[in-house]
């Protein structure tokens, strides 16, 4: 049976930088074929050139057993490949119908004119949800007022719109809740029934796990192998992404926890927390569990003043502070490493040095002028510290992969020497040896330097495994207190969803 899709020693290269080199890939009608790697590996070139983004140095790729050029996205949509990328390219003040069928619009002539015809495109755009077992979605309605898992389901749709027969997915789930994530997996079972060969992309190797029928790995720009899924484990993939075996995914570091640098007391602000207390201590790893919605994120936000308390207590080092903006967060030695460090964390435009900065600039001016030779020194200083991988601190952090960005987000916030470091999911998005590299950093801070860290997070093995305390949040509150040794998986999954659980 011949692929539907074949690249043969595909290479790219940008201004020094071999993105790819002799690179394989096959897909077939009705798979689901996984694509893994580090950040940084190739993977993002590799979907980029199938897609018609870029065009290959050198290489072939075969369409159906025949050749192919594509010279731009559109030639790759006109044979039915379509992409969804992690941040969503859809027009937020547009119809989830105008979005479906946005530069296919059908028409209808009148006289010698064509004019879009609004009520095929509403009802096509019903009858393609409707396929895809989505029957609860106004097609009228704006997609701004959407929430991210029914913006990927119109991202879906748009593609089904031009009868797609691949389907590329980066990192579906990385924003999804649990219940989103569950209909999406639904919906990816559907369209391989249909024969719809779906390239999917994630960091979390139990997804590969469920829905794959084959997955390839990259390192480093370079094809690795192609296995099927039931013939390999999860050891054996991180193996071959990064080229070693991790023996130690979470490398926390026995510590002996000091003095109470954070206390929280019956801190509210609605309608996302309500009579919050709890404590951080100097050489802590603290770890907040909860479901999507818990007021996880909210919470950290009300501690760095980005949304202030209404009522209740915050005091640092034993003395009561007022926190109502970020900017005294700072100054009594709060740090914040957001959960989206895209749009919160990092200015992607600027370069490293400029990044590293941000959270010191006010330290690094002298009359309202920067210091740049002091910028250059902290942004060395920044990368040797984190392993960053850059040619050097001018490189633009958008050209950065995912882990090296967020090590830039983590280095902007030490640089301003906290007491208390708040990271919000601190490995989201990034892949496996980078996971590893930010909880060995997350276990030195703690343990050699003293930080008090408070660790919000989603993935409960990153939680039991980095956590000296775990607390469980569910409905703006705090549902439950365990230690490292009372903390399983069962009894904080139990504090998370259960009414009655109620532990400290």
């Amino acid at each position: 049976m011949t692929p539907i899709l074949e690249l043969e020693n595909i290479a790219k290269s940008f201004p020094g930088v071999k993105a790819l080199d002799n690179v394989h890939f096959t897909m077939e009608a009705g798979e689901v074929h996984a694509l893994l790697g580090e950040n940084g590996a190739g993977k993002s070139t590799l979907i980029k050139i199938i897609s018609g983004v870029h065009k290959p140095d050198t290489g072939v790729i075969r369409f159906d057993g025949k050749p192919v050029v594509f010279n731009n996205p559109r030639e790759a949509q006109a044979l039915g490949i379509a992409t969804i990328y992690q941040e969503l390219s859809l027009y937020p003040e547009l119809t989830v119908a105008e979005n479906i069928f946005m530069g296919h619009a059908p028409k209808r002539g009148i006289g010698p004119f064509k004019v879009v015809d609004w009520n095929t495109i509403n009802n096509r755009a019903y009858e393609i949800l409707a396929s895809l077992n989505i029957h609860d979605m106004d097609v009228q309605r704006k997609v701004g007022s959407l929430n991210v898992g029914n913006r990927q389901r119109v991202e879906i749709a748009k593609a089904l719109s031009i009868n797609a027969r691949i389907l590329i997915m980066d990192e579906p789930t990385a924003a999804l809740t649990e219940a989103d994530v569950e209909r999406l997996f639904d919906t990816v079972r559907l369209l391989k029934e249909r024969d719809v060969g779906i390239i999917y992309i994630s960091h979390r190797l139990q997804e590969v796990f469920e829905l794959a029928d084959r997955v390839t790995v990259l390192r480093d720009g370079q094809y690795v192998n192609t296995k099927l899924v039931k013939d390999t484990s999860e050891p054996d993939l991180v193996s071959m992404m990064v080229g070693r075996t991790i023996d130690n995914l979470f490398p926390k570091l026995p510590g002996d926890p000091g003095k109470t640098v954070l206390e929280v007391r019956n801190l509210s602000r609605a309608p996302t927390t309500h009579n919050i207390s709890l404590t951080v201590r100097a050489g802590e790893i603290v770890g907040l569990a909860g479901l999507v919605g818990s007021g996880r994120s909210e919470l950290a936000q009300v501690i760095f003043g980005i949304t202030p308390a209404q009522s209740g207590e915050i005091l640092v080092d034993g003395q009561k502070v007022s926190i109502r903006d970020p900017r005294q967060a700072v100054k009594l030695g709060i740090a914040y490493v957001p959960e989206d460090r895209g749009t919160q964390g990092l200015i992607k435009q600027m370069n490293i040095r400029e990044n590293a900065s941000l959270a010191v600039l006010r330290s690094l001016s002298r009359a309202s002028f920067i210091d740049f030779s002091g910028e250059r020194i902290l942004a060395k200083n920044s990368i040797q510290q984190m392993s960053i991988r850059a040619y050097s601190a001018e490189q633009i952090v958008n050209k950065l992969s995912g882990g090296n960005q967020q090590k830039v987000v983590i280095s902007k916030w030490l640089a301003s020497k906290p007491k208390l470091l708040i990271m919000d999911e601190p490995t989201r998005g990034i892949d496996v040896g980078a996971k590893s590299e930010i909880h060995r950093l997350m276990s030195e801070l703690a343990v050699k330097q003293g930080l008090a860290v408070l660790m919000i997070s989603s993935e409960l093995p990153e939680v039991l495994g980095m956590s000296d305390r775990v607390l469980v949040m569910r409905e703006g509150s705090i549902a439950a207190e365990f230690t490292r040794e009372e903390a399983t998986q069962e009894r904080v999954v139990t504090a998370m969803m259960s009414e009655t659980a109620r532990v400290s």
